[in-house]
């Protein structure tokens, strides 16, 4: 029971501080002859007056045909991502491939090592080179 005595205190410490701050007010919302005026510096184009807006909204909804500058601004973004896309996948693949040809190229040269080793060690001087010693049926 005590922690919720003392979670009490700490959120009525927290509000007493909070509605005693100078920010306090700036917080407030404004009055109606507040709101009338309109707003200074570069709030003055944030904000516009309900017949512009409604004029916005109603020449771009959502059905609007857009303009040919629009359309074509976004083919060009559409192409660039494509593009963009195309290389990044290309660059790709091109690693992937001279990173298998040099794992192909590293493993032949492995087998051959080992083959010509193997050959070595079973060559008992008498026969001639394996090439030339095939068994044949």
């Amino acid at each position: 029971m005590w922690w919720t005595c003392r979670t009490f205190l700490v959120l009525l410490t927290g509000l007493l501080a909070l509605s005693l701050s100078p920010q306090a007010d700036s917080a407030a919302v404004l009055s109606s002859q507040d709101a009338a005026k309109e707003p200074p510096g570069p709030l003055r184009r944030v904000f516009m007056k309900e017949a512009d807006a409604s004029d916005f909204f109603r020449r771009r909804s959502r059905r609007a045909v857009k303009s040919p500058d629009e359309l074509s601004a976004e083919q060009r973004q559409i192409q660039a991502a494509d593009e963009r896309r195309r290389e990044f996948h290309e660059e790709k693949r091109n690693k992937f491939e001279s990173f298998a040809e040099e794992e192909g190229d590293e493993q032949n040269e492995r087998t051959r090592e080992s083959t010509e080793q193997w050959r070595e060690f079973h060559y008992d001087g008498m026969h001639p080179p394996y090439e030339y010693n095939r068994q044949t049926n």
